[in-house]
Parts: C-alpha cells; sequence; structure tokens
C-alpha cells in the first residue's frame, strides 16, 4: 500500500529567520541587563547630562528621537553619547572589576545558604567546613 505525500500540508519548524530573530532578542536582553549593571556600580560618574539621556534610552526605553526632541540635540547627538557612555562604563569596570567581584560574591553566598539549607535539612555537620571555605573566600574577595 502506497502512502500518498501531501505536498500542500506545510510543516511548522522554526526557520533559520525566526531562530536568528529569538537569538538576537536574547542578545539584546543580555546587552540591557549588561548595561544595567555597569550603570548601577559607574552611573555616578558619568555627568548629569549624560545620565539623564542615558536613563532615557536605558531605562526610559525612550527612541533617540524622542529624546533628540526633548534635549534639543540631534537624533545622531543621542545616539553618539550612548555608545561614549557605554565605552566609558565598560572601561571603568575593565579597571575596577566592581561588577565581577559582585557576580562572585553573588554566586558564593547563593551557595552559602544552598549549603546551610541542607546542613538543617539533614544534620550534616561537614556541610560546615565548605560553608567556612566559602566564607573565607568571599571575605578575601572584598
Amino acid at each position: 500500500e502506497k502512502i500518498k505525500k501531501n505536498k500542500g500540508v506545510k510543516k511548522k519548524y522554526l526557520t533559520p529567520c525566526v531562530f536568528s530573530c529569538m537569538i538576537a532578542q536574547v542578545v539584546e536582553m543580555e546587552k540591557i541587563v549588561e548595561q544595567g549593571l555597569l550603570y548601577d556600580f559607574y552611573g555616578e560618574l558619568l555627568t548629569e547630562h549624560q545620565r539623564r539621556i542615558y536613563e532615557d534610552v536605558v531605562f526610559g526605553d525612550l527612541s533617540p528621537s524622542e529624546i533628540a526632541g526633548e534635549q534639543g540635540i540631534s537624533r545622531q547627538g543621542v545616539h553618539d553619547l550612548i555608545k561614549r557612555c557605554d565605552k566609558i562604563l565598560k572601561d571603568y569596570e575593565a579597571k575596577l572589576h566592581l561588577v565581577a567581584k559582585f557576580m562572585k560574591i553573588r554566586d558564593m553566598a547563593r551557595e552559602v545558604e544552598h549549603l546551610a539549607d541542607e546542613c538543617a535539612r539533614t544534620g550534616d555537620m561537614a556541610l560546615i567546613g565548605r560553608i567556612r571555605r566559602l566564607s573565607g573566600e568571599i571575605t578575601g574577595t572584598l
């Protein structure tokens, strides 16, 4: 018995275009998170003008055209200022590593919390040694 092929039936697959669009969205989200962290740590080192425009773009989700109209500058001027701010913030991180240290300490603190919960749940006092080691690493990182 022959099986007929349905030539008119379309199968739903993730096309390369859809897949690449999804990747682009994830990359954009990661960029926004990175910008937010860098701004949290080093934003006060920007000028008031830089901070105001950077906040409007990154946190206020305003377009360069909208900001240009509000600030009385060109759209290209807004774009250049955002690029310059990104570079300034990344340069501070390259020199000071505050964001990297924060993330390392945060991860170690989560591990301490997990080990403490496990110790309380099981009564396994051997976990205390690991907690003390992580505590020392946290103190050493500061």
